[in-house]
């Protein structure tokens, strides 16, 4: 009996030991540097572009994000487009949650947008920034940026828009316009079409005619996470990164898009 009690003893020695040890080795929380880029930006004035972590209200875990200070203030990048090595044909759990590189293209995630952009003590814009194959660039700027909820498929709320690329969420002809509209992927259809027609064809699922995940409406003139196409190779195509109010008349595929918001 002794020499049990003695062996058991020896045995919750070893234990506790490797509990101090997974204490001791376990990664601490990293702390949020603001609840947004914003707030960052305007603590820190001279802060440069980077990857930060931040913690909006009311959210119990911080996250990284990829801030571009501007001389406008801190801007929280959710999407980049630069080529052709992340695909953005994803599904419904991917874009809620997000994928990509951070400091490269990447998608940050419905579900880490709709918790910035939910503090309704700030207001919130939105910019997209779009770059041609022919070296030009023209941006679009929404006022009133947010995202509903989850159970809503984080509807997009935009108010009045400015810029030069034009207004393609509200559409580059009537019908069409996104506002309003739930986000829809391959997996989880929630745009406006039941069918859409368009000439001679009927189309039930925007996702799948225009590649990627988007706020279709009938299906729209916006849409920048289809299939990126190279200089050469980038008009016409159904399937594209598209701002139709910029680039007429064929659906031009732009070389590149950001989109970011801060808060003001």
């Amino acid at each position: 009996m002794k020499r049990l009690i003695t062996y058991c003893g020896l045995v919750l020695t070893f234990l506790l030991s490797l509990s101090d040890q997974t204490q001791t080795h376990r990664k601490p929380a990293v702390a949020a540097q603001g609840t947004d880029c914003s707030q960052i930006k305007t603590l820190k004035p001279n802060a440069s572009s980077g990857v930060y972590v931040v913690q909006p209200p009311g959210v119990h875990a911080p996250f990284k994000v990829y801030c571009e200070m501007l001389t406008d203030g801190g801007w929280t990048v959710f999407q980049r487009r630069t080529g052709a090595k992340v695909s953005f044909n994803q599904k419904w759990k991917a874009y809620k949650h997000g994928f990509g590189n951070l400091r490269k293209d990447h998608w940050l995630g419905l579900r880490k947008v709709f918790s910035l952009t939910k503090n309704k003590s700030r207001h919130w814009v939105m910019r997209v920034d779009l770059w041609d194959h022919e070296g030009g660039q023209a941006f679009a700027e929404y006022s009133d940026f947010r995202l509903g909820k989850e159970n809503e498929a984080f509807k997009l709320h935009v108010g009045p828009y400015s810029g030069n690329a034009g207004d393609a969420i509200r559409g580059a002809y009537a019908g069409i316009d996104q506002n309003g509209f739930g986000f829809s992927a391959v997996d989880r259809d929630n745009d406006g079409c039941d069918p859409c027609i368009f000439g001679d064809i009927a189309e039930n699922d925007c996702s799948e005619k225009e590649g990627g995940g988007w706020w279709f409406s009938r299906c729209g003139s916006a849409a920048l996470n289809g299939d990126w196409h190279p200089a050469g190779d980038h008009v016409g195509w159904a399937s594209g990164l598209h701002w139709l109010t910029w680039k007429q008349p064929a659906p031009y595929s732009a070389r590149a898009t950001r989109m970011m918001v801060k808060s003001v």
